[in-house]
């Protein structure tokens, strides 16, 4: 059977949000789309750019009638949100998200479920620095990955259903069990943050220092490629990080633990135990795939 929603809610119409709000709508995956968030003028703005056909105020007036919801707000407010409306949810519907982190936050969805309501866990990882309904694209997932971490309570039918949603979206689509997906997104994505973020703290610290540096009046491409990610939303990376403590811990304390190392060789002034361990950096970097 095509791909075919009656009615789909999408709570918080951002970036990804009104990036499938408009796939869903010009490929005519949905009947309705309604989008539901903290902001009107951003509500207004996802209509005008063909995102949502209309917008609510109360999750509650749209989701008994939807046969799918989409969480994209931080992760941090999945249980507040299905807290206020889940129970209004019809039997057959299906609620999947888009976020960063799943482990524990796929089985705190799970929990909320009513009974005969589905949750699939996806995180598309696509996006960029930019945020609200008008920044979204209809191509932005288009040959990106999309993880689906479907557990032992994932319903088959659901799961077929938003893995074809995504690729509809022009996503590759792969499974994951949701802590393995923690642990290598920990590592790929939440500490390369993290170390984005740091480095800028670094350098507002080091300006401080010395207020007559010119910094930004100097900087390069280095410094514009390895800081880019950290004009990311700081509301989405702390809930982030705060629900994958562990292994962002984990991977920040190996970070430091190499940063040290190169520390310690440059204060010993050891050019060779300095070219060494640069050297493996290169080669790791150049076998290493880097997906767009």
């Amino acid at each position: 059977m095509p791909l075919h929603f009656t009615q789909v809610v999408i709570i918080g119409v951002g970036l990804i949000g009104g990036s499938l709000g408009m796939i869903l709508r010009r490929k005519g995956l949905a009947s309705s789309v309604v989008g539901v968030g903290r902001r009107v003028e951003n509500l207004k703005t996802a209509v005008n750019v063909g995102a949502i056909d209309r917008y609510v105020v109360d999750a509650k007036d749209a989701v008994k009638d939807a046969d799918l919801v989409i969480l994209a707000t931080p992760v941090d407010t999945y249980e507040r949100h299905l807290n206020e409306w889940a129970s209004c949810l019809r039997p057959g519907a299906i609620v999947t998200d888009v976020g960063s982190v799943k482990g524990d936050l796929v089985a705190q969805s799970e929990r909320h479920m009513p009974a005969g309501v589905h949750f699939v866990g996806a995180h598309p990882i696509a996006g960029k620095e930019k945020t609200g309904a008008a920044a979204g694209a209809e191509d932005l997932f288009t040959g990106r990955r999309c993880i689906l971490t479907p557990t032992q309570h994932t319903n088959a039918d659901a799961l077929e259903q938003v893995q074809s949603l995504w690729l509809a979206a022009g996503a590759v689509v792969l499974t994951m069990d949701p802590h393995l997906h923690d642990k290598i997104l920990g590592a790929v994505s939440h500490l390369p943050h993290a170390a984005a973020f740091a480095l800028m703290n670094a350098l507002v610290d080091i300006r401080r220092q010395v207020p007559a540096l010119d910094l930004a009046g100097h900087s390069g491409g280095g410094l514009r490629d390895t800081t880019r990610i950290a004009a990311s939303s700081p509301e989405m990376w702390r809930d982030i990080f705060l629900w994958n403590r562990e292994n962002v811990v984990a991977c920040i304390r190996t970070y430091e633990g190499s940063l040290v190392e190169l520390r310690r060789l440059i204060e010993a002034g050891d050019a060779a135990g300095i070219e060494k361990m640069l050297e493996r950096a290169k080669e790791e970097r150049e076998k290493f795939p880097i997906r767009t």
